[in-house]
């Protein structure tokens, strides 16, 4: 294994105190914990918090800024923050509009999150969850019972946070949270493994001419391996399963070409030039595009596809002003 890296044991710490000190003027860490929040906090809104393991960056603290999160809590390497660490996120950013937290469907993450609202219930903050479960390709696993919850979650950082930002309801954003859990669906790939610093090892291992299809955010294989097929036909059959998930036929949509961390951009363009083709010829129409890494897997060789169906009312949430590290359009 070799990484660029002090200590396996310092990785967390070290990664966000640097992610910090690029944006100072934009972000400020906790003295407890992994925990990033804004510089200058949100008063009179809705606040809202997200997290999980490390390892996805720029997910979760590079979306904590104007328009979109207000804290951001990270665990080790794919690995949950305990209740007490997502607390202290909730209680540093928490005003008496309340705080949503945004969860992705993994066991630990629920347990963890739905913990730590109700100790916040307990110090007399009102909060609130909702789960992210976007992952078309596998309804159960090691991690979760139902969907996993992968890069459809900035979607939902974005229009929540773009409501919270209009004054909205603790019930009202998070209905507008739950909507685009509803509208949106995902679907990935690996060609290569990620390995986590503290193992040393990949996650698993793939021939040179193989593929794995339907992987997760957190280096587990996905629902099955085959032969290495043309960037076009790897992008058919996500998006195809995708489409047999939701109809999105004659809908606006946003496509986000996602990679895992170790694919080069030209590989994900090439990918985004078929689906651009193929969604017009399924007759889905795309009212924006992403492509870059925005809900990555440490190192690993691959990208997923994320479709987010809109109507109007999320069409002004989509294009609302946000600024963080990862979101700049």
């Amino acid at each position: 294994m070799k990484k660029i890296l002090n200590d396996v044991d310092s990785v967390e710490a070290e990664m966000i105190q640097g992610l910090v000190k690029s944006a100072p003027k934009m972000l400020r860490k906790l003295d407890y914990g992994t925990i990033v929040v804004r510089a200058n906090k949100k008063e009179g809104k809705v606040a809202l918090v997200s997290g999980g393991g490390s390892g996805h960056e720029p997910a979760h603290a590079g979306y904590v800024g104007a328009g979109m999160l207000d804290g951001a809590v990270a665990g080790t390497v794919f690995t949950s923050p305990t209740p007490d660490q997502v607390l202290e996120g909730i209680k540093e950013v928490a005003t008496e509009q309340g705080v949503l937290c945004i969860v992705k469907n993994y066991t630990g993450d629920i347990m963890n999150f739905e913990m730590a609202v109700e100790m916040a219930a307990d110090e007399g903050i009102k909060a609130d969850y909702v789960v992210v479960n976007d992952d078309v390709a596998v309804r159960d696993s090691l991690y979760t019972t139902g969907r996993r919850g992968v890069a459809g979650t900035v979607f939902v950082h974005k229009l929540a946070g773009a409501k919270a930002e209009q004054g909205a309801s603790l019930a009202d954003v998070k209905g507008v949270a739950e909507k685009v859990v509803a509208n949106v669906r995902s679907m990935g790939m690996a060609i290569e493994p990620c390995t986590v610093p503290a193992a040393g090892k990949p996650g698993f291992e793939l021939a040179d001419d193989e593929m794995e299809i339907g992987i997760g955010i957190h280096g587990e294989p996905g629902t099955h391996r085959e032969k290495l097929r043309p960037a076009n036909e790897i992008a058919k059959m996500l998006i195809d399963e995708i489409l047999s998930d939701l109809d999105y036929k004659g809908r606006d949509v946003v496509v986000m070409v996602n990679g895992m961390g170790g694919t080069p951009l030209m590989e994900l363009y090439i990918v985004n030039n078929f689906v651009q083709d193929y969604l017009k010829e399924q007759g889905v129409h795309v009212y924006d595009t992403m492509v870059g890494n925005y809900m990555t897997s440490i190192e690993m060789a691959g990208f997923s596809l994320t479709l987010l169906r809109l109507d109007d009312d999320m069409k002004a949430l989509y294009d609302a002003p946000a600024d963080t590290l990862a979101w700049k359009k």
